[in-house]
């Protein structure tokens, strides 16, 4: 029996229904955050005293640090999703870019927009 090439259409619409969620909620992960950089539900130390205020501060510019590189993940994780996404509709979805084999459908449900298979994966090491 012939080795499979590609996942079907059935197949398919299962993963397109599994990143359609994962979109949706990086998406709102993403608003949140961007609200928490944008201070919109700020409680600042513009009323406390000036030794505290200049504590909180440093530790306010650390935050948005962080908070911004996770925002910046964040959009990294939309684009792969939205990547595997545009595979689905051209039915390349769950090919391994280095061997061509199908990723098997453990892992594609684990990582859904992997584009390698753990064989390629561990290769690169």
């Amino acid at each position: 029996m012939a080795e499979k090439e590609r996942y079907n259409d059935e197949e398919l619409k299962e993963f397109k229904d599994l990143i359609d969620g994962k979109l949706k909620e990086a998406r709102i992960d993403l608003e949140g955050l961007r609200g928490s950089l944008s201070h919109k539900d700020d409680h600042g130390t513009d009323d406390t005293s000036p030794s505290f205020k200049m504590m909180e501060d440093g530790s306010e510019t650390l935050s948005r640090e962080e908070m911004s590189q996770l925002a910046l993940r964040q959009e990294k994780f939309i684009t792969h999703l939205e990547n595997a996404l545009t595979r689905i509709s051209n039915k390349t979805y769950g090919v391994c870019r280095v061997t061509g084999k199908l990723i098997p459908k453990e892992r594609l449900r684990a990582v859904p927009h992997a584009t390698l298979s753990i064989e390629a994966k561990e290769a690169q090491k």
